[in-house]
C-alpha cells in the first residue's frame, strides 16, 4: 500500500449496514509512501493508523495543465 498527502483512506465496514469510514491523510510516516499514515476525519478525529485488509487508498484525479480546466486524467 502507498500513498502521498492529501490521499483518502477508505476504512470499508466490516459487518452488513456499517457505514465506510473515509479520512484524508495528512502524514505519511513510513518510507516511500508505505504505512503508518496520519489520517483525518471529518467529525475531527484524528489517528495513526496501518492499514489492514479492510482498507483501499484512493488517489484524487490529477488535472492536466495543459488541458482545460475540466479535464482530468489518472
Amino acid at each position: 500500500m502507498r500513498a502521498t498527502e492529501g490521499d483518502q483512506l477508505v476504512q470499508h465496514g466490516r459487518v452488513v449496514g456499517q457505514h465506510d469510514k473515509i479520512g484524508e491523510i495528512t502524514q505519511v510516516l513510513g518510507e516511500n509512501g508505505a504505512p503508518p499514515y496520519r489520517v483525518h476525519f471529518p467529525d475531527g478525529h484524528e489517528a495513526i493508523m496501518s492499514p489492514g485488509p479492510d482498507c483501499q487508498v484512493k488517489h484524487p484525479p490529477k488535472i492536466d495543465p495543459g488541458a482545460g480546466a475540466d479535464t482530468l486524467f489518472h
